[in-house]
């Protein structure tokens, strides 16, 4: 064989290795592509009793939560049928603690690790227990306690539901940029009001404020009659107040502040203006498509519980999309590593802080009818994520 001959049989055959490598390559990539992927999400709810208030206008539709991860179900199927993946969710209701958790277990057995928790705190500690070293995905969707934050600090959980100190830190910065100093606090008795009060006394401190007198609502007046007469001479104090700051989550009596106050000042916190992760109201980065989905869903308008509800299922959506796996442990890495973000409609991507599993996002400072603001607010600055002026950070954990 002369050498023009062998020459050309030499470049024959590495275009028959290329062409080789590269048909192999294709079938390889196209048969990783249509391998289909299933991801088992559950929402599991524990029943509870609503706290008696005067008026029932503010109690939240018993749908509340679920219809929101239904919608990103939805979503996410529309974009996982051109990637072969599908998102299937399952609702499960309880009516005590020990049955939430029995079923935790006895679907963890059957293969199912992702879970969406609409829970209390105590629930959700025992839960994180069950979950240690369990390759599991849990999402509180509904307990805003500060204490799951910084002092529990639950490992196998995250959290799509903003907390206490989140809500107080964003109207405190409010009330900085507007120059409002002087705070008159009024909280409730229960528990949750006690809460909600410490967490904006934190903010107070945090940012500067100062708060002129601490007032306790222990009134069991009917307010709708007694309001003109009541809430001036509760209101009055010996300082004056910029605005007042109200503690009442279950909105008692928060309601009949505004324009009853003594001093005519604004009115915060629980009723006036509210530190929300999500509102009707809220229409900028395509917000309004998500608002219309919804409604065409539920016939009615997402509330703060549906939108945690959605973040939790697309926040497995969005990694499952990125990764191309339905293996827990894999999923679980990515979503707490610095990687991971989430597009969730409010003008900027959101990621979960890696020392507490607290998802990251801005809050909308809202009026019954009108966005009013969003913090952070301008000028907040962080050396790292200014998102991390709201809430608890790094350097606050008191882990247990």
């Amino acid at each position: 064989m002369n050498r023009s001959i062998k020459h050309k049989w030499g470049r024959f055959v590495i275009a028959l290795l290329f062409y080789s490598a590269f048909i192999s390559g294709s079938v390889m990539q196209v048969s990783a592509q249509s391998l289909p992927l299933k991801y088992d999400i559950n929402y599991f709810k524990l029943t509870q009793k609503a706290r008696a208030t005067f008026t029932n206008i503010n109690q939240l539709p018993e749908n509340s939560g679920y219809l929101g991860a239904k919608l990103a179900a939805d979503d996410s199927n529309s974009t996982g049928k051109f990637i072969n993946q599908t998102f299937s969710l399952r609702y499960a209701q309880f009516e005590h603690g020990n049955g939430l958790l029995a079923g935790l277990n006895e679907h963890y057995l059957d293969g199912q690790t992702i879970f969406l928790l609409q829970a209390p705190a105590d629930l959700l500690i025992a839960a994180n227990t069950w979950a240690k070293d369990k390759a599991v995905l849990l999402f509180n969707i509904s307990e805003p306690a500060d204490g799951l934050r910084y002092q529990q600090c639950l490992s196998s959980m995250l959290h799509t539901i903003p907390s206490y100190a989140m809500k107080s830190d964003a109207l405190a910065q409010w009330l900085v940029a507007r120059r409002l100093q002087k705070v008159l606090l009024i909280r409730g008795k229960s528990d949750e009001d006690k809460q909600v009060a410490n967490a904006f006394k934190r903010s107070v401190k945090r940012f500067g404020l100062k708060v002129v007198d601490e007032k306790i609502w222990d009134f069991s007046t009917d307010l709708r009659r007694t309001t003109q007469q009541e809430i001036p001479l509760f209101t009055q104090t010996s300082s004056e107040y910029d605005v007042v700051y109200v503690a009442d989550p279950a909105k008692d009596f928060a309601e009949f502040l505004p324009f009853n106050t003594y001093l005519p000042r604004p009115v915060i916190g629980s009723a006036g203006l509210e530190a929300l992760a999500w509102h009707r109201v809220i229409e900028q980065w395509g917000a309004a498509q998500l608002q219309s989905r919804f409604v065409q869903l539920a016939s009615r308008n997402m509330n703060e519980l549906d939108f945690s509800g959605y973040l939790a299922l697309r926040t497995v959506a969005q990694a499952a999309q990125q990764l191309k796996s339905n293996q827990p442990q894999i999923l679980t890495d990515y979503i707490h590593s610095s990687q991971f973000e989430l597009a969730a409609y409010k003008g900027r991507k959101l990621s979960y802080r890696q020392w507490n599993g607290q998802l990251r996002m801005p809050m909308a400072l809202v009026q019954p009818n009108a966005l009013v603001s969003q913090s952070p607010q301008e000028g907040m600055l962080h050396p790292k994520n200014e998102l991390d002026t709201l809430g608890y950070d790094a350097p606050e954990m008191k882990c247990q």
